[in-house]
């Protein structure tokens, strides 16, 4: 009896740490997605915060990977992937505030235009 218990638990521990493993696997694997997309694309769209006069990052939990983007109507709603991870070291302010940017509409129509963009938040 004393045998069995050992062995059980000893199965269970194995099992643990073999599904930790696994989840810690994936995680690794959407970095090097997310990584890849992020050096090709940029963080923000074509649209302005209004009161920043520049397009702003809405630091996400880093375990988020998806985002949902509302549109007027059933049909403009999407989920799509979150790509770029807030990483130190911060170069600085930008190179201007808003040049080349679009702002918020007067009715807008979808949430992007808002120039409010997520950006997932550093590991440590």
């Amino acid at each position: 009896m004393r045998r069995f218990v050992l062995c059980l638990t000893l199965a269970a521990t194995l099992l643990l740490v073999a599904l930790q493993e696994a989840r810690a696997d994936v995680r690794r694997v959407s970095n090097r997605w997310g990584e890849r997309f992020a050096r090709t694309m940029p963080w923000h769209g074509q649209y302005y915060y209004a009161p920043w006069g520049a397009p702003v990052s809405l630091v996400v939990p880093p375990v988020s990977n998806m985002q949902t983007s509302m549109g007027w109507g059933v049909t403009q709603t999407e989920m799509r992937p979150i790509y770029h991870q807030f990483a130190r070291p911060y170069p600085g302010d930008g190179a201007g505030q808003g040049v080349g940017f679009l702002s918020t509409p007067r009715w807008p129509s979808h949430t992007d235009q808002f120039g409010v963009y997520y950006v997932r938040g550093p590991w440590k």
